[in-house]
């Protein structure tokens, strides 16, 4: 009888210590064109865990000059956040590769994705790291993007940040 309770008391403990919350689901997504990525190269696209979406890096490589590249790329990625159920204003995080030989042809070729930026996010700015690189797996990108977002995070955005203050022009 001793062993029972014992038994008893030990189960009683020990269940409430495994009956945690399951972790998260994972899901691998590839919009529609997209599959090869996930069985001929062996990457997921897009990786959806519970409300958090992780997209892969989506070159710039359809258009006619480095501008159109860059619209084709963020329209990609509007395509791959859909797959999962986010939006754009959802995005909480870019990464963008950009090939450079130096600053200078760096500063030069962001110039095009700043406007192409502004087109896609109006009122609401993730945020974002830009690298340089040498090379990128497609020859022809001059950038590559990749995004996190937080599912519904974009519903009601809040920016309280105020606008720089302007410093004096220098006296003569």
């Amino acid at each position: 009888m001793k062993k029972l309770l014992c038994w008893l008391v030990f189960t009683a403990l020990a269940v409430p210590a495994f009956a945690g919350e399951a972790p998260p689901s994972r899901e691998h997504l590839a919009p529609p064109g997209w599959e090869g990525s996930y069985h001929g190269i062996h990457y997921s696209p897009v990786v959806k865990i519970g409300d958090r979406v992780i997209v892969s890096g989506i070159p710039a490589i359809e258009g006619d000059n480095d501008e159109a590249k860059v619209r084709w790329m963020f329209n990609q990625l509007q395509r791959h956040l859909e797959q999962a159920g986010a939006t754009l204003e959802d995005v909480v995080e870019l990464t963008s590769f950009h090939v450079a030989r130096d600053h200078a042809e760096f500063r030069e070729r962001i110039e095009p994705v700043l406007r192409v930026h502004r087109e896609f996010f109006k009122d609401h700015y993730p945020a974002w790291t830009a690298v340089g690189t040498s090379a990128l797996f497609s020859v022809d990108a001059p950038m590559e993007l990749r995004a996190e977002a937080v599912i519904g995070s974009g519903r009601a955005p809040r920016a309280d940040i105020p606008q720089p203050e302007r410093k004096p022009a220098a006296q003569p």
